[in-house]
């Protein structure tokens, strides 16, 4: 029997990953179960016609401090890339083009040159977006108040109309809480606006990845976890956690695996199907946190039709587009671009020929270069619960990391991090847990290595 510390790590997304890394410097031994055949969770990658693709386009900003540690201890840190200032380029189709930039000032007066100057609302609208940005910088973003009201109603009360809510507040929203700032919680946005934006001025410069997701995440922590000792079981789905009489034992696929600290980091949804009843508070309605989509359109023209990294969009429904070509690999002078659609509820059901189809004639309007050329490749890409959806109300909801089953820890993106559902809440989510873990486990261990 192995008389050291074992922790067992159920799902291998990014909460996972980052808790089997973290207890293993913290001296566990730790095997990683994952249902899938692939790491990574809902950051993947595949590859067809010799591109790859992601199956979506997940950024992060410099505040993420958790996710960019991650990296480094991986060794990924290379393969992302991070804008040198906040630069966000917003494009009408046959309209002027603005930007959400910030200069090198200090926080909040860092984006008041960019806002003044924004051509898609009025001076008075302009005025009124700054004044509404001065009133959200004074909230704090962990007060659980907040949660009682959306945005949108808060917006409405500080004099923003319809027009500045679609071709601004919403731009920054809709891909940080993947609901609409009409939906989303007050207190999501305001962590989003506050730490990101309003607070430190570097705080919201934009990273991506430049290299496939699966081997910026997945493949590099797999190499690291087995440098420090441990191991990863793909294709085997843990279908219960329970105390056990040595122990806590994790049973899946008819196995029983001995463990002496444990990490449950899948889906709120499974997470509460894996362990018994009453383990997690209000377990029986974390199905209330529900879940919201995310559908990416990926299309690869003949030549390059644009020289933007990335642009947001007003009048359109394109929202963001992002240059993958990098990351798809591609150096024959082609061009890949995706085109990321948060709160996808509209087009997830879409047949894939009529998104390719509508989105080509977007970008056609948006880019005239785009107009000429000729789509060579093309795939939708769709994550039907992409994240919880971030209304009102889901702040109860989200469990600590500890839970009613002792040495259990719960990891995910979904769970109590403040943030929304983004790889800096799943990263801090998992690193706390796996150190919780390993400490835990190390007691246990020391307990029975003495009963033996």
């Amino acid at each position: 029997m192995n008389a050291g510390p074992r922790v067992v790590v159920v799902g291998g997304g990014l909460a996972g990953l980052a808790a089997a890394v973290e207890a293993a410097d913290g001296g566990a031994s730790v095997t990683l179960l994952e249902r899938r055949p692939r790491l990574g969770g809902a950051t993947w990658s595949f590859e067809r016609n010799g591109i790859w693709f992601d199956n979506g386009q997940h950024v992060f900003m410099r505040c993420c401090t958790a996710y960019r540690t991650f990296l480094e201890r991986i060794g990924s840190a290379d393969g992302v890339w991070m804008q040198r200032r906040l630069d966000v380029p917003v494009l009408a189709p046959g309209g002027p083009v603005g930007s959400i930039k910030r200069t090198p000032g200090p926080a909040p007066l860092h984006l008041a040159p960019a806002l003044l100057t924004y051509p898609h609302l009025s001076l008075r609208q302009r005025l009124a977006v700054l004044r509404a940005g001065l009133a959200l910088r004074r909230l704090d973003p962990d007060d659980p108040d907040l949660d009682r009201m959306t945005f949108g109603d808060w917006l409405s009360a500080h004099g923003q109309d319809t027009a500045a809510v679609e071709t601004f507040w919403n731009l920054i929203v809709l891909p940080t809480v993947n609901v609409s700032a009409a939906e989303a919680s007050l207190k999501l946005a305001a962590r989003v606006f506050v730490t990101g934006l309003l607070t430190e001025a570097a705080a919201a410069d934009i990273g991506w990845a430049r290299m496939p997701l699966s081997a910026l995440h997945g493949d590099a922590a797999r190499r690291a976890l087995e440098a420090a000792g441990g191991e990863v079981r793909p294709r085997l789905a843990a279908t219960a956690v329970r105390a056990g009489a040595a122990g806590l034992e994790v049973h899946a696929d008819g196995q029983v695996i001995a463990a002496d600290s444990v990490v449950v980091a899948v889906p709120h949804d499974a997470a509460a199907a894996l362990l018994p009843p009453g383990t997690v508070a209000a377990q029986d309605r974390l199905v209330e946190l529900g879940t919201s989509p995310i559908v990416n359109v990926h299309l690869v023209y003949d030549r390059p039709v644009t020289d933007r990294a990335l642009f947001a969009t007003v009048g359109s429904d394109a929202q963001f587009v992002f240059d993958r070509t990098a990351g798809a690999g591609l150096d024959d002078g082609r061009q890949c671009l995706a085109v990321s659609l948060s709160a996808a509820e509209s087009y997830i059901g879409m047949a894939s020929a009529d998104l390719v189809a509508h989105f080509t004639a977007e970008l056609a309007r948006l880019l005239p270069a785009a107009a000429t050329a000729v789509v060579t490749e093309s795939i939708v890409t769709r994550e039907h619960s992409a994240t919880f959806s971030g209304v009102p109300g889901t702040d109860s909801l989200r469990a600590g990391t500890e839970c009613g089953l002792a040495g259990v820890y719960l990891a995910g993106a979904w769970t109590d991090t403040g943030w929304p559902a983004t790889m800096e809440g799943a990263v801090r989510s998992g690193t706390e847990s796996g150190r919780l873990a390993a400490r835990f486990a190390s007691r246990s261990a020391t307990t029975r290595a003495d009963r033996e």
